[in-house]
């Protein structure tokens, strides 16, 4: 499990996601310059996407044994990360005149990259693994 790649992938997808209960948003300047920062677990709605991506990137690291349901996972965990990040993204074009967003702001992207190259490691695995079987597996006599 550890010498994998995908391990990897799937590691800094978890540290970027348990990073965004953490980090700031956005931060809103007022106009007698005050200055308040937006954190994402203050927002519900991206406090629950955090969650669930957390469950499903956690979901996908632990389900090695069964590497089908692990590159599903990791795919259904890259899509989250997408909906995440448009989500931002609307949140950015209705509020870039009020709004300071942070450089964090873009980890749900950074996130579905990771977890679609991810897939496509296990993906590659998975194949690499039914060849050889398919190779070791004894060859039917011809008659």
């Amino acid at each position: 499990m550890w010498q994998r790649i995908q391990t990897l992938y799937l590691l800094v997808a978890i540290g970027l996601v348990v990073s965004l209960f953490f980090v700031g948003y956005a931060t809103v300047i007022g106009s007698d310059g005050e200055t308040a920062k937006i954190l994402f677990s203050e927002k519900l709605p991206f406090l629950l996407l955090t969650i669930m991506l957390l469950t499903a990137n956690m979901s996908a690291l632990l389900t090695f044994k069964l590497r089908i349901l692990q590159m599903r996972v990791a795919v259904i965990a890259g899509l989250l990360a997408l909906g995440f990040e448009a989500w931002v993204a609307v949140d950015f074009f209705r509020y870039h005149n009020d709004l300071v967003f942070a450089i964090s702001a873009v980890f749900p992207l950074v996130v579905a990259i990771l977890d679609f190259m991810a897939a496509r490691n296990i993906m590659l695995d998975e194949a690499m693994v039914q060849e050889a079987s398919r190779l070791r597996s004894p060859r039917k006599k011809r008659r």
